[in-house]
C-alpha cells in the first residue's frame, strides 16, 4: 500500500491557508485513486514533534564521522534523530504545506530538514564526485503560501528564499520529481478567493498526476 507523509509546517491549523490547500490536495488524490493509501501527518509545531539536535546530538554525529564510540547519551540522541529520518524514508511520497516566514521557511521545518539530512541517510558524498541524493524514486508536492510576497512584485514587497531553498533541498536529497504550487499573496490581495481557487485548480490537476504515480507504485508491488 503506497504511503504519503504529510508535513504540516504551519502552527495555525484550522486557520492555515497552506494546510487548507494540503487537505484539498489529499482529498483530490483520494478521489482519484480507487485503492487505499496511507497518509501520516506530522504537525511540526506540536510539542514533542521533533527531538532536540543540540550539543549531544552534534557530538554523536561527529563520533559517526570519526569512527569513535558514542556515549550512551549520544547514542540515544542519534537514535532519536534516526527515528525521524526512518519515518521520512519509509514514505513513498510527500506533501508539504509551507507558509513563508520572514522570506524563508518556518524554523521547525528547517529543524526537521537538519535532523534528517545526514550523510549515509538522505545523501552520500564522494571526494571526487561530490554529493549524491539517496532518496531517488520519491514524489513530492510542496504548497507555498505568503501573505504579501508574490512572484513579480517589487523588491520592497519581499523576497522568496522559502520555495527556492526548499526546491534546492529536495533536489539535494534526490527527490527530483517535485511539484510546487503557490498561493500568494494571501493578505495583500483584492481577490484572495479568486487566487485561492486558481491554486486549488492547480492542486486538483497535480493530484491526478500524483494519483497515477501512486497507482503505478501499487502495480509494481503487486
Amino acid at each position: 500500500m503506497p504511503s504519503i507523509l504529510h508535513i504540516n509546517a504551519s502552527p495555525r491549523y484550522a486557520h492555515s491557508d497552506s494546510l487548507r490547500l494540503a487537505h484539498h490536495f489529499l482529498d483530490s488524490v483520494q478521489a482519484a485513486v480507487p485503492e487505499t493509501f496511507e497518509v501520516e501527518t506530522v504537525n511540526l509545531f506540536d510539542d514533542g514533534a521533533l527531538p532536540a539536535f543540540g550539543r549531544t546530538a552534534a557530538a554523536a554525529k561527529m563520533a559517526v564521522f570519526t569512527g569513535r564510540d558514542q556515549s550512551p547519551e549520544q547514542m540515544a540522541a542519534w537514535e532519536s534523530a534516526r527515528a525521524v529520518f526512518d519515518q521520512f524514508a519509509a514514505a513513498d511520497a510527500y506533501v508539504f504545506n509551507i507558509p513563508m516566514w520572514n522570506a524563508g521557511v518556518p524554523y521547525v521545518l528547517k529543524q526537521w530538514i537538519d535532523i534528517i539530512t545526514q550523510p549515509g541517510w538522505s545523501f552520500g558524498f564522494h571526494p571526487e564526485q561530490g554529493y549524491t541524493g539517496l532518496m531517488q524514486g520519491k514524489h513530492a508536492v510542496a504548497i507555498h503560501t505568503s501573505g504579501v510576497y508574490a512572484h513579480g512584485v517589487p523588491a520592497a514587497f519581499g523576497s522568496d528564499f522559502s520555495s527556492t531553498f526548499f526546491a534546492d533541498w529536495l533536489n539535494f536529497v534526490g527527490i527530483s520529481d517535485a511539484t510546487h504550487i503557490r498561493f500568494a499573496p494571501t493578505v495583500l490581495n483584492a481577490d484572495v478567493e479568486g487566487t485561492r481557487r486558481l491554486a486549488e485548480a492547480d492542486l486538483s490537476d497535480a493530484a491526478l498526476l500524483f494519483a497515477g504515480k501512486l497507482e503505478a507504485l501499487e502495480l509494481v508491488r503487486d
